[in-house]
C-alpha cells in the first residue's frame, strides 16, 4: 500500500521482501478468504499507549477508501459478522489487486532479500543479499513495514524493532495478542474433553469484555471472544466467562422450576448449551443434584448455579504465544513518530508503518485496515 501510493506520486520505489514470496499473511488470513477490513473501523478498535495516534491515518484512508479499491478490481466479497468483510473466493484476490496496482505504478518488488546492515549519512545505505547475491542499495527514504513477532513461520521477526532501536527509538514491551489461552489446572481436562465445542459467550477481564463464540481446545480456550480478550489480559489475571450472556441464569432456572418442575437440570440447560458441555458442568458443579427434578431442588442452590453460569471464573496459565498469535502488542513508541506521516521524529526520512508500531487492532479486519491506512499515510509523503 505504501509502495503503490508513493509510486503513484512519481516516486521510484523498491520493495524488499525477506520471504520467497510476497503476501503470505494476506494469503493465510481469514481461513484463506482474507478479512481485509471492517465496516465499523474506529480508533476505539485499536490498542496503543497513545489511543489518539491512529486517528489521523484512519481518517485519511478509511475502510470505504479500501472498499473503493476492491470494487474497482471487481472483487466479490461479503460481510460475515460484526462488519467483517471477506473475499467470496480467495485471499489471492486481495494480493493480486495490490500487486496489479504496484505493477501499474512501476513498483519494483524483490523477494528473498536479506538486509543485514542499515546506515544513514546524507542518504540511507542498505547492505545484504537478494537471492543470495550481495547488494548495496542507496535510498532517499526508508520505510520499515516488517510486522512483528507473530507467526514466525510466515516471517514474523524482531527486525523492525532492531532497526528502531538502532536509530534511537523506544520499543514498548512486546507480547502476543489475539491468541488462544492455555491452562494447566483442572480446566485443561475439561477443555480436552470438549475440544472442538463452540458456544456464544461473554468473556471479560478488568473493564473489558467481548461477546462472541468461545472454542474449547485440547490446550485451553480459543475462538473469537477469547482472541479478543487476550489482548487485554495480563499474566496472573482471571477471566470471567458468561455462558448465558443474554439473560440472568438464576432467574431462568427459577422460572423453569415453576414451569417444568419434573425436568432435570441437564435437560433444561441442554436447551441453551451444547449437551456435552452441560454434562461436564454437571460433573463439576451439581453432580449431587443431577438426578433430582427441579421441584426437589431448593431455590438457593439454583441461584448459585445460575451465578456460576453467568460468572465462570477461569485463570489461564498463559497463551499459545507468538507461534499462533495473530498480532504483536506493543512496538515502536508512537510518541516518537508523526501521526500524520508515520515519519520518525528522530531521523528524517525514516518511516515505520503497520504492526511494528504500537498500534494493535481488534480481531475482525482492523489490523489490515491499519496496514492500509498507515501505509497510505507514509506513501503520501515518503
Amino acid at each position: 500500500m505504501c509502495a503503490l501510493t508513493a509510486a503513484n506520486r512519481g516516486r521510484r520505489v523498491l520493495v524488499l521482501e525477506k520471504s520467497n514470496k510476497i503476501g503470505k499473511k494476506i494469503l493465510m488470513s481469514g481461513g484463506g478468504r482474507c478479512n481485509f477490513t471492517n465496516l465499523y473501523t474506529e480508533p476505539d478498535n485499536f490498542l496503543s499507549q497513545n489511543p489518539h495516534f491512529s486517528k489521523s491515518a484512519l481518517s485519511r484512508y478509511t475502510q470505504w477508501d479500501f472498499l473503493a479499491l476492491v470494487n474497482k478490481h471487481g472483487i466479490a466479497y461479503h460481510e460475515k459478522t460484526l462488519g467483517q468483510l471477506f473475499c467470496d473466493n480467495t485471499s489471492k484476490d486481495i494480493l493480486n489487486m495490490l500487486t496489479n496496482e504496484c505493477d501499474t505504478a512501476n513498483v519494483e518488488i524483490r523477494t528473498r532479500a536479506n538486509i543485514t546492515e542499515i546506515d544513514k549519512d546524507a542518504k540511507f545505505s542498505l547492505k545484504g543479499e537478494i537471492a543470495n547475491a550481495a547488494v548495496e542499495l542507496i535510498c532517499d527514504s526508508l520505510v520499515i513495514a516488517t510486522g512483528g513477532l507473530s507467526i514466525p513461520s510466515l516471517g514474523g521477526s524482531d527486525f523492525g524493532y532492531q532497526i528502531a532501536k538502532q536509530f534511537g527509538h523506544c520499543v514498548l514491551p512486546l507480547r502476543a495478542g489475539l491468541v488462544p489461552f492455555t491452562f494447566t489446572d483442572g480446566f485443561k481436562l475439561i477443555s480436552e474433553k470438549l475440544s472442538g465445542v463452540s458456544v456464544p459467550a461473554k468473556i471479560s477481564t478488568g473493564n473489558q469484555s467481548f461477546t462472541e463464540n468461545i472454542l474449547f481446545s485440547h490446550r485451553g480456550l480459543s475462538g473469537p471472544a477469547v482472541l479478543q480478550i487476550s489482548s487485554y489480559w495480563k499474566e496472573g489475571q482471571t477471566v470471567v466467562v458468561d455462558l448465558l450472556p443474554d439473560f440472568d441464569a438464576s432467574e431462568y432456572l427459577l422460572s423453569k422450576k415453576s414451569a417444568q418442575p419434573k425436568v432435570l437440570l441437564r435437560s433444561i440447560l441442554s436447551q441453551q448449551l451444547p449437551r456435552n458441555l452441560v454434562l461436564e458442568l454437571e460433573a463439576l458443579w451439581w453432580s449431587k443434584l443431577a438426578e433430582k427434578p427441579l421441584a426437589e431442588i431448593n431455590d438457593p442452590p439454583l441461584r448459585q448455579l445460575g451465578e456460576k453460569l453467568n460468572t465462570w471464573q477461569l485463570k489461564p496459565a498463559g497463551t499459545e504465544g507468538y507461534r499462533t498469535a495473530e498480532v504483536t502488542l506493543g512496538g515502536i513508541d508512537t510518541d516518537e513518530l508523526s501521526s500524520k506521516t508515520m515519519m520518525s521524529n528522530k531521523v528524517d526520512d525514516l518511516y515505520f508503518i503497520g504492526e511494528v508500531v504500537d498500534v494493535t487492532g481488534h480481531l475482525g479486519g482492523f489490523n489490515f485496515q491499519w496496514a492500509w491506512s498507515s501505509g497510505f499515510a507514509a506513501g503520501q509523503v515518503v
